[in-house]
This record gives structure tokens, C-alpha cells and sequence, in this order.
């Protein structure tokens, strides 16, 4: 069956106080409450987007740089290893073709388990077998002090809980501050809502989430109710949540659940014959949830989801990830690759810039590139043109993107 999705673009243009102010924009002329239509996405024209050649580049000449990576896995709720496993394509595949800044990458990988032991541990290990930059996947209590110590700078997917957001370190996406204030424009400019029912799990890292969720909801003058399930739950324990959630008759349900949760959830909705729109991240996007629940995800939309745009970048994406995830790269769209594909970007940016910075004579270290992201310098996220803006928003000096793309599924 072929999976059909529309995107959209939401620009968070302002953080204060912990809350986010946010406004909807683009280029295709519609007004705010509406969705664009058929005609196409409000997105960068392809054509604009230039080739970053890597197939050309030969195997890098510069002497090996070690780059750590603590990512957290095989713990529920935050077991995420295809940001690992994309990473490590990435890294294979510019290691014989430019590396980074024509350094090669030899990746040490700490699996961390969304405890602070664990997560300390990994900064020690990884600090001890000399690391020159931390690179940062899925991570809930990473050890920046130890870090710092070192002096090891450290570029992450997505900042997680409130520490991140203040530490030294970059992120090059906004984690919960912007796409969740991104989901509340959403419902409110597009959507309409002025109600709003959460769900999500009763752990650290969704609690933070919903927290920030609920801040951009007042901020924009809506009111919400939240229900609280177990990390892992029956069929009839999501379509319980499910009914919960819409027992208020709310505009909006935000489901916060990944994994397993994303297809207890679209089927609970479904079974119960409920209409409501549904707003999640990208993770419950993922191919392999599509094609467990088919149209039982209709009605539901996807922040962060990103449009295959036909550019050489999304080729190279699809060649690369197709053999790590067991697909042939022509099923692929940009809702396979779920939360992973995050790693993916971020480490894709970061090769693009050090590209620049090699193009520009300058030396690449893991701190001169951490300097040169977070000046600035025109980089931009792999496969777009949206501007690295790291430090734009004081209260959170960490963040460096502030563009928030949305699909809606549709079906056939």
C-alpha cells in the first residue's frame, strides 16, 4: 500500500522564560489556519539545495580522529539504537569519502541506560580512551561536568531534560523547547484547538516532555488535561489512555508515547472509532509502525518528519540507511528512518561543515569544528537550508535549529 503524507513547516522564532512564543510561516501563500493542499509542501525548493559531491571526495589523508558516542539503549522508553546504527553508516560511508574534514573517524560507542551511573560511566570511558569530540544521541543525564573537565567539547542529537538546554554543548535541534512549542502552533493556527488532552508515559524523560508541552499550550492561551500510562502498556491499556484522553472532548490529542506505544495508541484510537486529530513526533513515524497499523494512522500527524525532496542528500540518506534497516532504499521515505534519522542529520551536518572548514583552509579539530558550528559561518542542517543559529535564544545557548517540519499521514 503506498504511504501518503503532506508537510508543513513551523518556525519557532522566540524562548523566554522556559516558555515559547512560535509562528507559522512558509512560502506556498496559504494563511495560517490553513493546511497547504494537494498542490504541494511548504518546503525549500530541491532545486536550491546544492550537491555536496561527497561521492567525488576521496578517502580522507589526515590523522585519525576519536569521536565518542553515548547514545541510550535497551531500557524501555528510551532505547533507541538506529540513532547508533545510522550514525555508524555515516561514519563508514565518509571515511572513504572525505571523513571528517578529511580527518578519518575511529567511533567509540557507550551504550548508556537512561541512568546517571550509566551516563557518567560512559563520559569517563570515553574521556579515558581520548576523545576529541562526544557526540550525543538519545541521552538523559549526560556528564557534562566530566566533560568539561577534560576539555572535550560535546554536539548532541537533541537536548532532553532542562540541564541540556544550559550546558556547554551544542544541539542541533531543539529537543522538547521548540518542537514542542512547534506542536502547540500547530494545534492552535492550524488545528484550531483551544483544548488540548495529552498522553504519555509516567517517566523522566516523558515528564519532561509533557512539561514543556504544557508550558507552550498556556503560553498560547490553550488549556489541556494530561493522562499518565506505564511505560509499556496492554492494547487494552493504550486504548484505556485513549479513551481517557478524549473523554473530555478536547480539539487536539498529543500522544507523547514512541515505539510500541505509537502502534498501541493508533489502534486504540482507531477500535474506538474516535475522530479527533492526533499530533506525535517523528519516532511514531517510523516504517516499521506504518506498516504494522496501515490506515489505523489516519487522522494522526508527525513533528520533526521531514520531506524526501528528490535532492542528492536524501538519495545519499536512502543508499546509505536501506541496507542497515533490511530495505530496499526504494521503499523508503522520510517516515522510515522514525527518531533515528536524527543521528543521521547531526552527524551529516557536522561533516558538511567541517567540509567548509576544510574548503576554507582551516585545520579541523573536534574543537575547532564544536567553535565553527556554533558561530555560525552559514552551515546550515544536512539536506536543507534551514541555518545553524546556536546561541540565538540566551535562556537556551545550547540549542542551534529552530525549524520544525510536519507530516500529516494520508493514507492512499
Amino acid at each position: 500500500m503506498k504511504r501518503s503524507r503532506r508537510y508543513f513547516l513551523v518556525l519557532v522564532h522566540a524562548i523566554a522564560a522556559g516558555l515559547i512564543t512560535v509562528a507559522c510561516g512558509g512560502g506556498s501563500g496559504q494563511s495560517d489556519g490553513e493546511l497547504p493542499g494537494d498542490s504541494g509542501p511548504d518546503v525549500i525548493d530541491s532545486s536550491t539545495i546544492p550537491t555536496s559531491g561527497r561521492d567525488e571526495l576521496g578517502s580522507p589523508t589526515g590523522p585519525e580522529m576519536i569521536v565518542g558516542l553515548v547514545n541510550s539503549e535497551g531500557v524501555p522508553s528510551v532505547d533507541f539504537p538506529d540513532i547508533r546504527r545510522f550514525i555508524e553508516a555515516a561514519v563508514e560511508y565518509t571515511n572513504a569519502h572525505g571523513g571528517l574534514g578529511n580527518r578519518p573517524v575511529v567511533l567509540e560507542t557507550c551504550i548508556a541506560k537512561g541512568s546517571p551511573e550509566t551516563s557518567q560511566a560512559c563520559a569517563q570511558e570515553l574521556v579515558g580512551k581520548n576523545a576529541e569530540l562526544i557526540l550525543l544521541g538519545f541521552e538523559l543525564f549526560a556528564d557534562y561536568k566530566t566533560y568539561s573537565a577534560a576539555g572535550v567539547p560535546v554536539i548532541g542529537v537533541l537536548p532532553v531534560l532542562s540541564p541540556d538546554y544550559s550546558a556547554d554543548a551544542l544541539f542541533i535541534t531543539g529537543g522538547n523547547a521548540t518542537s514542542q512549542a512547534a506542536i502547540a502552533t500547530v494545534a492552535k493556527d492550524h488545528l484550531g484547538a483551544s483544548t488540548v488532552s495529552i498522553i504519555h508515559a509516567d517517566n523522566p524523560g516523558s515528564n519532561s516532555t509533557a512539561a514543556a508541552l504544557q508550558a507552550a499550550l498556556e503560553a498560547a492561551g490553550l488549556t489541556w488535561t494530561a493522562v499518565k500510562g506505564g511505560d509499556n502498556e496492554t492494547d487494552a491499556g493504550y486504548q484505556g489512555l485513549m479513551r481517557e484522553a478524549a473523554s473530555s472532548d478536547p480539539d487536539v490529542i498529543v500522544s507523547l508515547y514512541a515505539e510500541a506505544g505509537c502502534i498501541g495508541t493508533m489502534r486504540g484510537r482507531a477500535a474506538l472509532g474516535i475522530d479527533i486529530p492526533v499530533i506525535t513526533t517523528a519516532a511514531c513515524a517510523d516504517q516499521d509502525v506504518i506498516d504494522e497499523v496501515g490506515d489505523d494512522a489516519l487522522g494522526w500527524m508527525f513533528a520533526g518528519l521531514a520531506q524526501d525532496d528528490g535532492s542528492p542528500e536524501r538519495a545519499l540518506q536512502a543508499r546509505l540507511l536501506a541496507p542497515v534497516m533490511g530495505v530496499d532504499e526504494s521503499e523508503l521515505t522520510s517516515a522510515s528512518y522514525g527518531l533515528g534519522g536524527l543521528g543521521y542529520l547531526m552527524y551529516m551536518t557536522l561533516v558538511d561543515a567541517a567540509q567548509q572548514m576544510v574548503d576554507a583552509g582551516l585545520d579541523v579539530t573536534g574543537r575547532s569544528l564544536f567553535d565553527y558550528v556554533k558561530a555560525g559561518n552559514g552551515a546550515t542542517l544536512f539536506a536543507s537550508t534551514s541555518p545553524l543559529e546556536c546561541g540565538a535564544v540566551p535562556t537556551h545557548p545550547s540549542v542551534c535549529s529552530f525549524v520544525f517540519p510536519f507530516g500529516e499521514y494520508k493514507g492512499d
